[in-house]
């Protein structure tokens, strides 16, 4: 019989012997679907006060799962077996991790106050229609915190988290915040009950490189001052090397590797380990003048600007407008690919939808636009719906992107069928386009919850192929993938650029990627351009302070 845990804050009133107290133990841990298909086993680890265990792995390996499952938030479809111990004043006490009734009731004064957790993606975890004071609050409430002090203490924890005017930012709904910022708002959440272990489940993966080593630094100083163990869940083994203590190695279940941090890094024995160190993505094309006409140009921007809105007066028209985009200009050739690169808030996403025209009708949009020397800003809507098909957007996260309500057939052929062409035709682009991609013909009758994440990106890429575009706009297409669907889908892109002599507006924040595909780079910063020029140019000899910034962070 499972024994039902009682909240024990006694833990945090002793910062003495906190780093070497153990807190958590997980011992043969197994997560079992009823098909009998074993997701997570026999995963043991040990966690003790002030260390940072980093478990690791590629999407599937169920690094994830094994930590939801501490917390019973998992379906109650999958089978659970192991046994996982807690600290409490009377020693180690066991927490009910197997399907049963009572297993919610046992972990609710555990959920928060005791494992606290930030999750991978803060926009989909926090609340849209609640402002951050209130999502806050909640918190706060659920740790006995009174009323009276709920404003005080949300200053507080957004000032722990190092967010600028807390107060301000209290009265903001999640949308009106940057991605780094939304981040440090789910921490300042987690850390208002104030957990003795905190999970944090991929909490850098949507962040701009400096904003990641900022996230991560961030954390580990939070560990230290509130006395806390952390989990940190990762599919980027070289970003956790400074932030643990030890290293699992996950893949498909298994473990794989498992040791100090430092041991694993300099003595690693599985080649798998070995794999996710490397993390190859290869050499961008070397595209010769005599291979590329420089008459050629698919896209010439002059003078773009953008503003957006920020304070209405009485009668509804706007006194103050925020400069998102500040005369930006590029051009960019046939067949060749343009990095746009900066940390969150840059302006970065802003550019991509301005050149595919998709930004709202309140954006002020100035400067020109031309692609294939067809100023776009000129056409009318119909005209600009026939335009379209030349150039095609490829979005961050292709789960959100693609209508899980529609087939990949009916996915990818959506494009073709609004130009009206013909059912025998269009299904048969269909399979050329998924055969471009390296998806088999029998994938056109799946729904995108049948796939991975990277077969779901190549499904996004493929719908955009399939108009055979000379611009492809590609917003961080492999940030919410593992490390090794990156490398192969960055491999996939340099291959369908040598074969179709498409030209790419690349925008990431990951510069090892943006380095092995685009022969030009943009350094964006509050929305100017700050350096650009060749890729190897820049990486080699960067002029601009913020561009040495930024290119040294993604050295580390």
């Amino acid at each position: 019989m499972t024994k039902i845990m009682v909240q024990d804050n006694s833990l945090k009133e002793s910062p003495s012997n906190a780093p070497h107290k153990l807190i958590l133990t997980v011992d043969k841990l197994s997560i079992t679907t009823v098909t009998g298909i074993q997701l997570v086993d026999k995963l043991s680890y040990e966690l003790r006060q002030g260390q940072t265990l980093a478990i690791v792995g590629e999407s599937g390996s169920g690094k994830s799962i094994a930590s939801l499952a501490l917390l019973g938030l998992l379906p109650d479809s999958l089978l659970i077996s192991g046994d996982v111990k807690l600290a409490s004043s009377a020693g180690m006490a066991a927490l009910p991790i197997a399907n049963d009734r009572l297993r919610n009731a046992a972990l609710r004064s555990i959920r928060g106050q005791r494992i606290g957790m930030v999750f991978q993606e803060p926009m989909t975890a926090l609340n849209p229609l609640h402002t951050v004071a209130k999502q806050i609050a909640e918190s706060l409430r659920l740790s006995g915190v009174p009323k009276k002090q709920w404003r005080d203490k949300s200053i507080a924890l957004l000032e722990d988290v190092n967010i600028t005017d807390p107060a301000d930012k209290l009265k903001r709904y999640p949308h009106e915040l940057s991605g780094g910022q939304r981040q440090r708002v789910m921490i300042a959440m987690a850390l208002a009950q104030q957990p003795d272990v905190l999970i944090a489940d991929e909490p850098t993966t949507a962040l701009d490189i400096s904003l990641q080593h900022d996230i991560l630094a961030l954390l580990d100083d939070l560990k230290r001052q509130h006395n806390m163990a952390m989990i940190l869940i990762s599919h980027d083994l070289n970003l956790v090397r400074r932030y643990s203590d030890e290293v699992i190695v996950m893949r498909q279940g298994q473990t794989i590797e498992q040791s100090q941090t430092a041991t694993v890094f300099n003595q690693p024995k599985a080649e798998y380990t070995r794999t996710l160190i490397k993390q190859d993505f290869g050499q961008a094309l070397n595209l010769s003048v005599n291979e590329q006409s420089q008459h050629l140009k698919v896209l010439e921007v002059n003078n773009l600007q953008v503003r957006f809105p920020m304070e209405k007066n009485l009668f509804g028209s706007t006194k103050r407008w925020f400069d998102a985009i500040k005369n930006v200009n590029m051009t960019l050739q046939k067949g060749q690919a343009l990095g746009i690169v900066g940390e969150s808030g840059s302006g970065k996403t802003t550019i991509a939808l301005a050149l595919s025209q998709l930004l709202s009708n309140q954006a002020q949009v100035s400067g020109q636009i031309v692609v294939n020397d067809q100023d776009i800003s000129a056409l009318s809507k119909s005209e600009l719906r026939q335009f379209r098909s030349q150039i095609q957007m490829v979005f961050q996260d292709p789960f959100a992107s693609i209508n899980p309500r529609m087939t990949v057939m009916q996915t990818i052929e959506e494009g073709l069928l609004v130009q009206g062409v013909d059912k025998a035709v269009r299904q048969q682009a269909v399979i050329d386009s998924l055969a471009t991609v390296y998806l088999p013909a029998e994938f056109a009758q799946r729904y995108p919850h049948e796939l991975s994440g990277g077969q779901r990106q190549r499904v996004a890429l493929a719908r955009a192929l399939i108009m055979k575009p000379s611009l492809l706009i590609l917003d961080e297409p492999t940030s919410a993938l593992d490390s090794t669907t990156q490398v192969t889908v960055v491999n996939l892109l340099r291959e369908i650029q040598e074969k179709l002599h498409v030209s790419y507006v690349f925008i990431s924040h990951d510069l090892k990627v943006v380095r092995a595909l685009c022969q030009h780079i943009m350094v964006l910063k509050d929305g100017m351009c700050v350096e650009s020029g060749r890729t190897e140019d820049i990486f080699n000899n960067p002029q601009h302070p913020y561009a040495k910034q930024l290119l040294q962070a993604s050295m580390v």
